[in-house]
């Protein structure tokens, strides 16, 4: 294979954030409204979802000293709908990956998987509600994280909505919403919050948005009457701060690693301008990209390789670490199979950037529009091939960290890690 000339830039975008989550979540709990939802002796449950939040594990540990400030007793409840395997274990293992324990947060984490229906939509939708947070607690805190959702766009994406809707009613919900495919989740899930925010012990949510940094840029306690419309206004602000690649046209991207904590699809959609869900149209999604080669499985998936299926080819690193049952169970649920069909498998990353290479039909080694990204969450060190340097190595936002060289391969043929 003809080597391909690679420099790395740094990409800078908006990085307004907060450096004293205590100091701001006290002074969220601060408002009137928030404060007078918690009476002395409540059992509160606060959701904890399966998403790699930054600081999530001490934002909830400090929603959970506000909430003892007053007088009540709070306690975490899982809330991610199938994901862990759909298991009360497996779920309690996905928030200690994420460092939610309770010897950190300083709660008790009660996990189950049992529902009880609280009602239907006005389409005769059924609604459920987690059966120990119901039957135990006396209020709920909903948390979450406002983004722009991977599988559909709409007035409510990822948030405290869906998090009431999906994350809240677990595995029966999941499946209940999913089975409907975009409809269920773009029509039917609004809907279905809707009415838990109504009728379940709902007592107000803490919303939060990030920047392109992966950096906490947003915490705020939104009262329960407000959460529907509020949480339309944070998500278009979450767009806003979202980072991107440089270009719209690739002929190959390198994505040193796939992963739930980098996105609920492995890779972001929004980033690699792909959906892959059946009767979807992604002509019309930017970037275009030829071929995406995944290279490897981050340790924190737990061997849940959804979104492999949106990569054409990958390497046998990452094949060899896929849980086929933690992986089927999360997109049988979802219903998005195309995500976990398996692409082209090659022994190392030299292998699979050669095939992909191959199938660039006619492009020339010098010519190929080729970027290596660490993941779809962190974009602000990237690799690019010498055509797309000499583009933006001038554009305001880009600066230039190593001038182009040879892109290089160690031993076993595979690429360096990145180096930050």
């Amino acid at each position: 294979m003809e080597t391909i000339k690679v420099a790395k830039i740094h990409q800078k975008f908006s990085s307004e954030k907060i450096d004293d989550i205590s100091g701001v979540i006290s002074k969220e709990f601060l408002k009137d409204e928030i404060r007078k939802t918690i009476k002395p002796s409540m059992k509160i449950a606060i959701t904890a979802g399966s998403r790699g939040i930054t600081n999530i594990a001490l934002i909830l540990k400090e929603i959970g000293i506000q909430v003892k400030k007053l007088g009540a007793e709070p306690f975490i409840v899982p809330a991610m709908g199938s994901h862990g395997g759909a298991t009360a274990e497996g779920q309690v293992d996905v928030l200690h990956s994420l460092g939610i324990t309770e010897e950190f947060c300083e709660m008790k984490i009660r996990s189950s998987m049992d529902v009880i229906q609280l009602g239907t939509t006005k389409d005769g939708v059924p609604v459920y509600q987690d059966k120990l947070t119901h039957t135990t607690a006396d209020g709920v805190i909903i948390a979450g994280r406002i983004k722009l959702h991977t599988d559909f766009h709409g007035a409510h994406e990822s948030g405290i909505v869906k998090m009431a809707a999906i994350g809240h009613g677990n595995h029966k919900q999941a499946q209940t919403i999913h089975t409907h495919g975009v409809y269920g989740l773009r029509d039917m899930m609004p809907e279905v919050g809707k009415v838990v925010l109504e009728k379940a012990n709902v007592l107000f949510g803490v919303g939060i948005v990030e920047n392109a940094y992966d950096q906490t840029a947003v915490i705020e306690t939104i009262p329960k009457q407000n959460i529907v419309e509020r949480e339309k206004e944070l998500l278009k602000l979450s767009s806003s701060l979202m980072p991107k690649l440089p270009v719209d046209e690739l002929d190959i991207l390198f994505v040193d690693e796939i992963g739930k904590d980098y996105s609920g699809t492995g890779m972001d959609t929004n980033i690699i301008g792909r959906l892959r869900i059946l009767g979807e149209d992604d002509s019309n999604l930017k970037p275009t990209i030829k071929y995406v080669i995944a290279g490897d499985l981050s340790d924190a998936s737990h061997g849940n390789a959804l979104g492999i299926g949106l990569a054409d080819v990958t390497t046998k690193r990452l094949f060899q670490k896929i849980d086929f049952i933690t992986m089927n169970e999360n997109v049988i649920t979802s219903s998005f199979l195309d995500r976990a069909k398996i692409p082209i498998v090659l022994d190392n990353d030299k292998k699979a950037l050669k095939t992909a290479l191959r199938g660039t039909w006619g492009v020339s080694t010098n010519q190929v529009r080729f970027m290596r990204i660490p993941n779809t969450l962190n974009l602000e060190e990237i690799i690019v091939s010498e055509t797309i340097f000499n583009e933006v190595k001038d554009m305001e936002h880009i600066t230039v960290i190593e001038e182009l060289k040879p892109l290089a391969f160690n031993q076993n043929d595979d690429l360096s890690p990145f180096r930050f």
